[in-house]
């Protein structure tokens, strides 16, 4: 039976540990905050006392965590990686997943970055988007575990461009978000019926599904529950603008759009769903 450790519990990796168990892997859970694997060991998973346990047995070494520096701090704390493999999912810089991925062959493991496209649902469905960069080897190794989240992972290229991938990505959710609050916030004020401007919208070349997803909570500036949150959206952003200036790239427009989230910092819009930007397309 394979095994894995799922490090990192919150949303997110909570349902990845789910998926894992209901799909017959022996799953071990890490958290800082032990209460947060309370309930996937009441499901069968195992819970990790000591990280230094977590590469037991080669096994592979899931994680679920906020950034980069958190994912290096951890995996430092698991130790001697005994030829485990390193899977983070999480979101971050091209240049920290390098460095992480050194840092773990230096810990005597093997690394395959593998962000995700994606929340709680498709982590429990297994339909998640998944974008691994690693050695090939590595990751014909690692598919039939990626197979349990993802019906068709792709490996993109070497160590960054997974990361890449996922930056890229995660500015368009920004970006779209953006623009669509600002439309929708202007036709509210000319007087167009919602779905007037909708019924237009959906047909054209213009039209994203995400649109109609996120639609009546902008309507009814309900945020609560989020997948993906205001802060972690901002987050992402600015990672994508450290990658955008290496490369040499215009951010102006994008570097707006982060001003404009740094609104959020120390409200209540910070933790909700990350389409209460539309709260902040307004001039106060």
């Amino acid at each position: 039976m394979t095994s894995v450790a799922v490090l990192g519990t919150g949303l997110l990796g909570t349902a990845i540990a789910t998926r894992l168990l209901e799909q017959g892997l022996n799953v071990h859970v890490w958290n800082r905050d032990p209460s947060r694997i309370v309930s996937l060991v009441e499901k069968g998973a195992t819970a990790i006392d000591d990280l230094r346990q977590a590469a037991q047995n080669d096994r592979v070494l899931i994680t679920v965590l906020r950034d980069g520096a958190a994912t290096a701090s951890v995996i430092g704390m698991v130790g001697a990686l005994s030829g485990s493999t390193v899977i983070p999912m999480g979101t971050m810089g091209v240049e920290e997943s390098r460095k992480l991925a050194t840092q773990v062959a230096n810990q005597g493991g093997q690394y395959l970055e593998a962000p995700v496209l994606g929340s709680k649902p498709q982590a429990l469905n297994g339909t998640l988007l998944v974008m691994t960069g690693g050695e090939a080897q590595v990751f014909e190794a690692q598919q039939p575990v990626l197979a349990h989240l993802c019906q068709d992972p792709l490996l993109v290229g070497p160590v960054g461009s997974g990361a890449a991938t996922k930056l890229a990505l995660n500015q368009m959710i920004a970006s779209l978000t953006h623009s669509f609050s600002l439309s929708l916030q202007l036709i509210q004020r000319a007087g167009v019926p919602v779905e007037t401007f909708m019924a237009i919208l959906r047909p054209s070349a213009l039209y994203a599904p995400t649109f109609d997803k996120k639609l009546q909570r902008m309507l009814y500036h309900s945020y609560a529950d989020p997948n993906f949150s205001t802060a972690l959206l901002r987050k992402d952003l600015h990672l994508f603008l450290e990658e955008a200036t290496t490369a040499g790239l215009q951010d102006q427009g994008l570097s707006g759009l982060l001003t404009l989230l740094e609104q959020a910092k120390g409200t209540e819009l910070d933790e909700r769903d990350y389409c209460a930007l539309h709260e902040l397309t307004v001039l106060r």
